[in-house]
C-alpha cells in the first residue's frame, strides 16, 4: 500500500511536468483558428510561419553557440577552482571561498548594469564574447565542483604521483574523469540557464545577426501587437525546447553511473 501510494505521487509529479509540453505541442499543431475551439485538425502550418516570420535558424545557431561555449567555459573554470579549494591549502583560503558563497546570494538582476558597462568600455556589445563570458563564472559551479572533490580518495592522488603525475595530469587524468557526475550535473544546469536565458542578450545584443532564440521568441508576443500568435509562438517554444531535452537525456546517464566505477575506493 506505501509502494502504492509513492508511485501513485511519483505519476502525478511526472504527469504535471508532461501535460504542459504535450499542450504546447498540440497547440503548435492546431491551426490558428482552430486553438480556442473543439476543432482537432492538426497543421504544420504554424511552424512554416516561424521559419518564414523571423531567421529562426541564425537564433538557434546563436543560443546553440552562446549555451555550449557557456557551459564548457563554466564547467573548466569551476572544475579548476573547486579542485584548488578541495585539494591545496594556500592564504586567504577560507575568505576567498566564502566570498564566492557569498556571490551566490546577489540577484544576477544588480550585475546588468555594471555588467553592461563593463561590456560597453570594452566594445563588446553585441558580440558573443558579451554573451558568454558573463555566464562563465558562477559560484554555485565553484562550491559543487569543491564538494565533490572533497569526497574523492586520496589514494587515487597519491597513486598518481608515484606514477610520475604533475598537478595537472592528476587532475585531468583522474579527479576530472572520477567526478563526471558533478561536471554533468554543473553542465545541464549551465546549459538550460544559458538557453532560456532572456534578459542578458536582449540588453547587450541590438540585431537580428546577434540574438538568442529566446529573445525571437517575443516576436510573436509582444506590446507593439494586437493580437497574439499562440500557434507560432508554441512552435517556436517547441522547437527551443529540443536541446534542452537532448542535453538532459545525453547527461542522465553520467548522474546516475558510479562516480567511483573501476577506482580506488577507502
Amino acid at each position: 500500500m506505501k509502494k502504492f501510494f509513492l508511485y501513485s505521487i511519483l505519476i502525478l509529479f511526472a504527469l504535471s511536468m508532461v501535460i504542459p509540453f504535450l499542450l504546447m505541442f498540440l497547440i503548435s499543431l492546431s491551426g490558428e483558428e482552430n486553438i480556442f475551439t473543439n476543432n482537432t485538425s492538426l497543421t504544420f502550418a504554424a511552424y512554416k510561419n516561424v521559419f518564414h516570420s523571423i531567421p529562426i535558424i541564425r537564433y538557434f545557431l546563436n543560443s546553440l553557440i552562446v549555451a555550449s561555449l557557456t557551459t564548457v567555459g563554466q564547467i573548466l573554470i569551476s572544475a579548476l577552482a573547486g579542485y584548488g579549494f578541495a585539494k591545496f591549502d594556500f592564504k586567504g583560503k577560507e575568505v576567498l571561498f566564502f566570498i564566492i558563497i557569498l556571490s551566490m546570494m546577489v540577484p544576477p538582476q544588480v550585475n546588468i548594469v555594471p555588467l553592461f558597462y563593463l561590456m560597453s568600455k570594452l566594445g563588446w556589445i553585441n558580440t558573443y564574447q558579451a554573451l558568454i563570458l558573463p555566464g562563465i563564472f558562477g559560484g554555485f559551479g565553484v562550491f559543487l565542483m569543491r564538494q565533490y572533490f572533497q569526497s574523492l580518495s586520496k589514494e587515487l592522488e597519491d597513486a598518481s604521483r608515484l606514477d610520475g603525475c604533475n598537478c595537472f595530469q592528476t587532475f585531468f587524468k583522474i579527479a576530472l574523469p572520477c567526478a563526471m557526475p558533478a561536471v554533468a550535473t554543473l553542465g545541464i544546469f549551465t546549459f538550460v540557464s544559458a538557453w532560456n536565458s532572456f534578459m542578458w542578450p536582449l540588453i547587450v545584443t541590438n540585431t537580428e545577426s546577434m540574438r538568442t532564440l529566446a529573445v525571437g521568441l517575443t516576436v510573436f508576443k509582444s506590446s507593439f501587437r494586437e493580437i497574439t500568435l499562440w500557434g507560432e509562438l508554441m512552435a517556436c517554444s517547441c522547437i527551443c525546447s529540443v536541446p534542452v531535452i537532448f542535453i538532459f537525456m545525453f547527461g542522465k546517464k553520467y548522474l546516475i553511473n558510479n562516480p567511483m566505477q573501476g577506482a580506488i575506493r577507502e
